[in-house]
């Protein structure tokens, strides 16, 4: 277990979450990707890298009846998974185990999924200074697992015409197009705008369904911060709880 743990929350206070002090944290992306899955009462849904749970436990949250299977590769973040499960009083609908995605899964991820989500690592190795931190580094670096491979590991859970849906660094959304090329459609670009200036987006949410045709959109996406780096009232709907419709 790590040497120090948070007690923090999400969602207004909805989700409570046991966090490391140091090394990597849970932040907004977490409700983002979850808010942006289309999941209702019934779904199977299905996250790799599921780190402590936030996202996993902001989805059940908000999709009341959804059960969500995640795998993640560090054992004190699984650790600290389950606790959060039980605080959280979502044993039986959210169940985090120790998995690797670039080796055989655990028997019990039985697929497929109707939605699959993920926030892989964002950074390629040998182009990006690792943090310090083993816990953050395994989380930011890509190392063992490529974003190839995520996207593989993906696909291959999503059910067809299920949804995948990723959030990610916008200088990558190049890559990230190139892979889901002729295997999925019906894309959805929806980018995340730090302010109402002219600043690029730093991070995008991507949605595919698999086996569907449908051509590619680029949506509008949502400003996150007023000038006075305030959560705009679009984005504090989502981090209260709200879907983010895309």
């Amino acid at each position: 277990m790590p040497d120090a743990v948070t007690q923090d929350a999400l969602l207004d206070g909805a989700v409570l979450l046991r966090q490391p002090e140091d090394g990597y944290r849970a932040a907004i992306d977490s409700v983002f990707l979850a808010a942006a899955v289309p999941a209702e009462s019934g779904a199977r849904v299905f996250e790799p890298g599921a780190g402590v749970g936030a996202a996993a436990l902001c989805l059940a949250r908000r999709a009341a009846g959804c059960n969500v299977t995640g795998i993640e590769l560090q054992p004190d973040l699984v650790r600290l998974a389950g606790e959060n499960v039980r605080a959280n009083g979502m044993v039986g609908r959210v169940d985090i185990m120790i998995g690797d995605l670039a080796a055989p899964l655990p028997p019990r991820i039985a697929g497929p999924f109707d939605h699959v989500m993920a926030n892989p690592p964002h950074l390629e190795e040998g182009r990006a200074r690792k943090p310090p931190d083993p816990g953050k580094a395994a989380a930011q670096v890509e190392a063992g697992a490529r974003l190839a491979d995520w996207i593989d590991c993906c696909l291959m859970r999503t059910r067809s015409r299920g949804t995948l849906t990723m959030i990610h660094r916008a200088d990558r959304l190049d890559e990230i197009l190139g892979l889901l090329r002729g295997r999925g459609g019906e894309i959805v670009v929806f980018p995340l705008w730090p302010g109402r200036g002219d600043a690029p987006a730093k991070r995008v949410i991507v949605r595919a369904r698999r086996a569907v045709a449908t051509p590619l959109r680029l949506a509008p996406g949502m400003v996150l911060h007023e000038a006075d780096g305030r959560f705009t009232p679009e984005a504090e709907a989502v981090l209260r709880g709200g879907p983010l419709v895309i």
